[in-house]
């Protein structure tokens, strides 16, 4: 069965990204039960489905069976992108104005992540951007932060952090490196993103 014939629920979808992208992780349906606020037999259930329908691989260890994403699946990746794609709709109302901005560093970066307490709460101090380049472009890419600096749109004040393609490698066993990628959300080339969770996975 193709993964893009099979119907998923809202809350199928979400946990099948928090799972793929905590690449480190395996889960099991009782955590996953606590960190969405659902019943143990519902995200029990859900799991199994997501095992159904190809995107889980699960794991028998005792008594307890522990979920993680299939990233050997080509469908499922393929599907995970799709969903990435669409993320921008998940970015709260706060960052609209932010996400606008950062839009401008689209012809120059590999891939754009949002990250930190800005995605999370509407309280925040500042905004964490991870931007991922080539040194070449770095002269535009610097021009793009000026920009949006001098236009004030954005009140709170910006974070980068720019990297090159070849540093996420070497940093995929960082925790602060892996907290970034995992809990964000994409603004820019979400096929670039799905290829670097499965590279940091591997």
């Amino acid at each position: 069965m193709v993964v893009n014939n099979i119907q998923f629920t809202k809350i199928e979808i979400q946990i099948a990204k928090y799972v793929f992208k905590h690449y480190k992780e395996r889960y099991n349906s009782r955590l996953l039960a606590r960190m969405l606020g659902i019943n143990h037999a519902h995200a029990n259930k859900l799991c199994n489905m997501l095992v159904g329908k190809k995107l889980f691989v699960k794991e028998e260890i005792g008594n307890s069976a522990y979920f993680s994403f299939d990233y050997g699946n080509e469908m499922a990746l393929k599907f995970m992108q799709y969903m990435l794609s669409l993320e921008e709709k998940d970015f709260p109302k706060w960052l609209v104005v932010l996400l606008h901005n950062l839009k401008k560093f689209e012809p120059y970066i590999d891939l754009g992540i949002v990250f930190g307490s800005s995605v999370k709460r509407e309280d925040y101090q500042d905004i964490d951007v991870l931007l991922v380049y080539n040194k070449e472009k770095a002269k535009d890419v610097n021009r793009i932060k000026e920009e949006i600096r001098r236009s004030q749109q954005v009140e709170k004040p910006i974070r980068y952090v720019d990297i090159t393609p070849k540093d996420i490698i070497k940093n995929k066993d960082d925790k602060v490196f892996y907290s970034m990628i995992s809990d964000s959300l994409v603004f820019h080339n979400p096929e670039k993103y799905v290829e670097v969770i499965k590279k940091c996975h591997s």
